[in-house]
């Protein structure tokens, strides 16, 4: 199969020159992480920027110099085993797909779980699991995890009770949408002193994490149990690799626990640890 049977075609594009200001606006409006950039007028493929580019560099307006010009990206003609290879590989969440130098499309981790799931892999989901899995106790203050996520840069956590079962989940998500930050100042340091309805305080949310340090955020002082998602879907060591896709896939989960018969967590598996399943 090739990469242009799953790819997203027309993504959210950026143009160059442009502005910093003008892709966050983007990312807001969208609700994404990031976008390929193109030349002013036309679709040839200048590269892509995330929030992270973008807040590694928070005094530049410019988007030029923000803009990652060596970010991978695939052809239409590629195979999507390659496309996964270099998602698992570099840890990344968006590739862009280019023809002829012009953007084309662009494929992410949900495109490649749908062939995860329709190949019907039957290995064991646990198999899969990449890196150690970080715990949280349900006692644990808010303030606490809040340093745990800008320490690990993991950004969701399974939640254990008193008697090391699973009780919930928490994710970076979670936490921001209790943080009170003055909304107006964000706005200031963002450059925007415009267009006030689109840079609602709602919108800017899922953004803003990576740019407020926790010294500019005030959480208040509960315990994680009191905002953790109770109950959360998980699957066990031997489920299918393909029902693992399809329940991340129908869900848009970025992660599930895993479990076993006595609700112990045995590991928390992302969404590229079964997209590696591709490229095996």
């Amino acid at each position: 199969m090739k990469v242009s049977d799953i790819m997203t075609k027309k993504p959210i594009m950026a143009e160059a020159p442009g502005s910093r200001s003008k892709v966050l606006k983007l990312l807001v409006q969208h609700n994404i992480t990031g976008v390929p950039v193109v030349k002013e007028g036309t679709t040839k493929y200048v590269g892509f920027v995330s929030r992270q580019d973008i807040f590694a560099k928070p005094d530049v307006e410019q988007l030029a110099l923000i803009v990652n010009k060596d970010h991978p990206y695939v052809v239409t003609k590629d195979d999507v085993r390659k496309a996964a290879k270099i998602l698992v590989e570099k840890g990344l969440h968006h590739l862009p797909v280019v023809s002829n130098k012009k953007l084309a499309g662009i494929v992410t981790p949900t495109d490649l779980l749908t062939i995860v799931e329709k190949e019907n892999y039957k290995g064991s989901i646990e198999k899969l699991v990449r890196r150690p899995c970080i715990p949280i106790y349900e006692g644990t203050p808010l303030t606490v995890v809040a340093a745990i996520i800008k320490i690990t840069n993991a950004y969701a956590f399974p939640v254990l009770d008193d008697d090391s079962r699973l009780s919930g989940i928490i994710t970076d998500r979670d936490i921001f949408n209790l943080s009170v930050v003055d909304g107006s100042t964000a706005i200031s340091d963002l450059g925007s002193g415009e267009d006030e309805d689109v840079w609602t305080w709602e919108g800017m949310r899922n953004i803003m994490k990576l740019y407020y340090e926790v010294s500019k955020i005030t959480l208040p002082k509960i315990p994680v149990k009191e905002i953790m998602v109770r109950d959360p879907v998980t699957v066990f060591r031997k489920t299918p690799i393909s029902e693992a896709a399809r329940i991340m896939r129908k869900n848009d989960f970025g992660q599930l626990p895993i479990r076993d018969s006595d609700d112990k967590l045995i590991a928390m598996v992302d969404e590229l640890d079964v997209v590696a399943c591709l490229i095996k």
